[in-house]
């Protein structure tokens, strides 16, 4: 059996912690969502809870540029899980789920809880509520 690598300082380092949470929590969601990757369901939650929002506003929201939003909204659009609707100034379109957006949402939704109960197993609620306000305050 080889020897495990020696990490030197990456086990310190908050970007090297986060990263392999990341992975393992992604993976994790792979296996149960499925079909989607977390970008774009989380992108049909926030459509969802905010029916109507413009496509640059929810670019905003989720820190993407707006040509790489593009790509995105039609992806989902041409999968048939969104629709553009004209917006109130006519210059820009709202994001609407159409019936099998909301469908599949509400899946998403259903998995998602449980995921999210597999990745906090080892975490005692207040731990759970710590590191998400810790999260939060970094992302600022």
């Amino acid at each position: 059996m080889k020897p495990r690598l020696r990490q030197g300082v990456l086990p310190q380092l908050i970007g090297y912690r986060l990263r392999v949470a990341q992975q393992a929590v992604f993976r994790d969601f792979a296996e149960s969502v499925g079909g989607l990757s977390p970008g774009r369901a989380g992108m049909l939650l926030l459509i969802e809870a905010n029916p109507g929002v413009p496509q640059g506003r929810l670019a905003e929201a989720v820190k993407l540029d707006r040509s790489t939003m593009v790509g995105v909204v039609d992806s989902l659009e041409d999968r048939g899980l969104i629709e553009r609707r004209r917006g109130t100034d006519r210059r820009t379109n709202g994001l609407w789920l159409t019936r099998s957006g909301r469908v599949l949402a509400g899946r998403l939704r259903r998995r998602i809880e449980r995921h999210e109960g597999r990745v906090a197993a080892r975490l005692s609620a207040s731990e759970r509520a710590q590191l998400i306000a810790l999260l939060e305050k970094l992302g600022q």
